[in-house]
C-alpha cells in the first residue's frame, strides 16, 4: 500500500524536474544528518520546483518522521518508472499525456 502511495504522490511530477535527485536530497537535508525531517522537507521542498511535489508521508515508508537515502531512492525509482509503466498501460489511473 505504501508503494502505491509513493507512486500516486509522484505520478504527476515531470521527469525533467526530477533529473538530479541526489542533489535534491542534499538541498532538503539542511542539517546534513543524512535524513530529511518533515520540518526540513516542508521548509525547502519549494526549492525543487516540483509540481506537484511528492508528499512527505508517502515517502516516509517506515513512518519515523524522516526520509533517509533508501526512502528517497525508492521515491525516485517510482517517479522515474511511472511514465514507462503508464505508457504500457491502458488503465484509467494513467493521466492523459503519458
Amino acid at each position: 500500500m505504501r508503494h502505491f502511495l509513493i507512486a500516486a504522490a509522484v505520478m504527476l511530477v515531470p521527469s525533467v524536474a526530477m533529473a538530479d535527485w541526489s542533489s535534491s536530497f542534499k538541498t532538503l537535508d539542511t542539517d546534513g544528518n543524512g535524513r530529511i525531517s518533515r520540518t526540513e522537507y516542508e521548509a525547502n521542498v519549494s526549492k525543487l520546483n516540483l509540481d506537484p511535489a511528492p508528499t512527505f508521508t508517502a515517502m516516509d515508508t517506515d513512518v519515523n518522521n524522516a526520509i533517509d537515502d533508501d526512502e528517497w531512492a525508492a521515491a525516485e525509482k517510482m517517479a522515474k518508472a511511472f511514465p514507462v509503466s503508464c505508457k504500457s498501460s491502458s488503465e484509467s489511473w494513467c493521466p492523459k499525456g503519458y
